[in-house]
């Protein structure tokens, strides 16, 4: 069971929680960052963030899928976007919506980072979900 909470006395999130509650003895699932590389272990949409963020989002449905989840049982992640200009983390922002990985809302933050990991990459997603109740690991 999920829980997800929004603090009256915060400002209303516009689509995320300010807190996700699972009770104890639930399954979690903690991901390493999905990345935009392809099966063969390339960079997919080379220099288009928001072409990266549909292949991170397609990588994390695989990692979820892994371990007996899925997108609508994520309770936190967070979204790492090369770059300090609010329009782009906005744009890598709309294709997590659009996935369907803000349902429920979950917890999450968006960071403008200076670089990740592979040359060429420029998001990354961290996540942490329930793995649902008979669930196959």
């Amino acid at each position: 069971m999920i829980q997800r909470v929004n603090v009256p006395a915060l400002f209303p999130p516009p689509t995320y929680s300010h807190a996700s509650v699972v009770e104890a003895g639930t399954k979690l699932a903690f991901l390493a960052g999905a990345v935009p590389l392809d099966e063969k272990g390339a960079i997919v949409g080379e220099g288009d963030p928001v072409r990266q963020a549909e292949q991170v989002i397609a990588n994390l449905r695989e990692q979820l899928g892994a371990v007996g989840s899925d997108l609508a049982h994520v309770v936190a992640t967070d979204v790492y976007v090369v770059g300090s200009e609010p329009s782009v983390l906005s744009a890598v922002w709309e294709v997590v919506e659009a996935s369907g990985l803000s349902t429920g809302p979950h917890s999450s933050t968006l960071i403008g980072v200076a670089c990740l990991g592979y040359t060429g990459q420029l998001v990354e997603i961290t996540a942490t979900a329930v793995v649902p109740e008979g669930a196959g690991s």
